[in-house]
């Protein structure tokens, strides 16, 4: 006789994903129709400068642009860290558990950064540069999810094994984050050179210092 053998079909649901990531491109779509010319120079972050010159003002920080664009960031580097644990077997890219606990991880530690930073800040009479350069942070890693948003999806719903890829997003993410403190050095040069030791100061307790514990924690479990 012949025999049959069943097999369970596993049905992964993705919707959660699929949702997200249209969310992220309304937002795209959004800030690109309300705000044609600032989305432009936005597009290029990567070869010029300009937007960074054109809206460096603070209270930029707070505008409905830059605050859509980073939580389009939020939601790219979740899935992108979801992504990486999945390709080195730590967590299954599918479950929408995790990748909450990732966002809000991801929430939570730059927000705190961000008031911790301001607190500082104050006390080392620097308010000035540490809100232009965390606007020009928000910017830069803004820009970054943003094109690190279609290879997240590309990645999501295919398989890559290849950690050189994923190694040279990382790779990648450190270059944009050094990219940022040279040009805040070329913008603030005269500005930081008058308080260049609370500049030190400040990048090492606030720029260096919590990556490097977070490094260390992860390593360790």
């Amino acid at each position: 006789m012949l025999a049959i053998q069943l097999q369970d079909r596993i049905i992964v649901n993705k919707d959660w994903a699929t949702i997200l990531f249209i969310t992220c491109m309304i937002i795209i779509a959004i800030n690109k129709t309300l705000s044609s010319i600032r989305f432009s120079e936005f597009m290029r972050l990567a070869y010029s400068d300009k937007y960074t010159k054109i809206y460096r003002d603070s209270n930029n920080l707070m505008n409905g642009f830059t605050i859509s664009m980073f939580f389009v960031q939020l939601i790219s580097f979740s899935f992108f860290i979801l992504l990486i644990l999945n390709q080195f077997n730590k967590a299954d890219k599918n479950d929408f558990i995790v990748y909450i606990q990732i966002f809000t991880f991801l929430s939570v530690f730059i927000l705190s950064k961000f008031l911790i930073e301001k607190i500082i800040a104050t006390s080392f009479k620097i308010e000035e540069f540490n809100e232009q350069f965390n606007l020009l942070k928000v910017n830069y890693r803004a820009y970054f999810g943003f094109i690190l948003l279609p290879i997240n999806i590309v990645l999501f719903y295919n398989t890559l094994n290849s950690d050189w890829f994923f190694w040279s997003l990382l790779i990648g993410l450190l270059t944009i984050n050094i990219t940022t403190y040279l040009v805040a050095l070329k913008l603030y040069q005269n500005y930081l050179l008058r308080k260049i030791f609370y500049f030190i100061l400040y990048l090492c307790t606030l720029e260096i210092a919590p990556y490097y514990f977070i490094y260390n924690w992860f390593t360790k479990n």
